[in-house]
């Protein structure tokens, strides 16, 4: 076969770096149940080789992704780390802000109409209202600490205002919480789909079930991509900034 050149994706490139390159090819990790957000220091041998699947198959497809004639993906890369944050609210954190409320009512009249015979139900209230409370509290942390900090390094880098020491000592110390709640978030979103056998609706499913579904579905799409844009590519460029800064 032949192999993928850097700016292709090679399985020498971690998914997290592939992904931000052409969050494109996210769907592809995503179709294959590998984990780019959390999991997005591992290379693409490593996951595959964790998971059972052929890499070389992994590499023809993303190969084929190079091929498609899709519009062009959004340069996150290239985005400033101000800009990115502010992009992540803006977009992420309102869209959960906003979807969370829905995600919670229609998880609970599931479960109050269909929990008696379908056991699982009550367990994907219980998982939602734990994911409302961690992302609620994390978003919050976010936005009032790190953002605001990781604006305050691209101001100093600027020459646009002093470089100020703050009281957690280095960026990486809430970047270390955050990536740890990403985790914590991840892992009751893949619980959930787990319970769910990927979402598939039985035959005695109502509207609301069906709805609550397609909702979780999207929700956790979304909440792919904001992992992905804060792991790999916004918190890395703060330490990096940070370090200049410290020099």
């Amino acid at each position: 076969m032949h192999k993928l050149t850097e700016d292709s994706g090679g399985h020498d490139q971690s998914l997290g770096e592939i992904a931000t390159k052409d969050l494109r090819k996210a769907q592809i990790f995503k179709k294959h149940g590998l984990d780019f957000c959390c999991g997005g220091r591992k290379t693409v041998k490593q996951a595959c080789a964790e998971k059972g699947l052929d890499v070389t198959k992994i590499e023809q497809e993303l190969q084929l992704a190079d091929q498609n004639p899709m519009t062009r993906p959004l340069p996150y890369g290239d985005w400033s780390p101000g800009f990115l944050a502010d992009y992540i609210v803006n977009t992420h954190h309102s869209y959960v802000q906003k979807t969370l409320p829905d995600l919670r009512a229609y998880a609970a009249k599931v479960a109050r109409v269909h929990g008696s015979q379908h056991p699982e139900l009550p367990d994907v209230q219980k998982l939602v209202e734990e994911v409302n409370s961690e992302l609620t509290s994390h978003m919050h942390k976010e936005e009032v600490v790190l953002f605001p900090y990781i604006k305050n390094l691209v101001a100093a880098a600027n020459n646009e205002k002093p470089f100020q020491a703050v009281h957690f000592g280095t960026v990486q110390n809430p970047i270390t919480l955050m990536e740890v709640e990403h985790e914590m978030v991840g892992r009751n979103m893949a619980e959930i789909r787990m319970l769910t056998n990927n979402y598939a609706l039985t035959e005695d499913a109502c509207g609301s079930w069906s709805l609550l579904y397609r909702m979780l579905d999207e929700f956790e799409n979304d909440l792919h991509i904001h992992i992905h844009l804060e792991n790999n590519i916004l918190f890395p460029k703060a330490l990096t900034l940070e370090k200049q800064l410290n020099q």
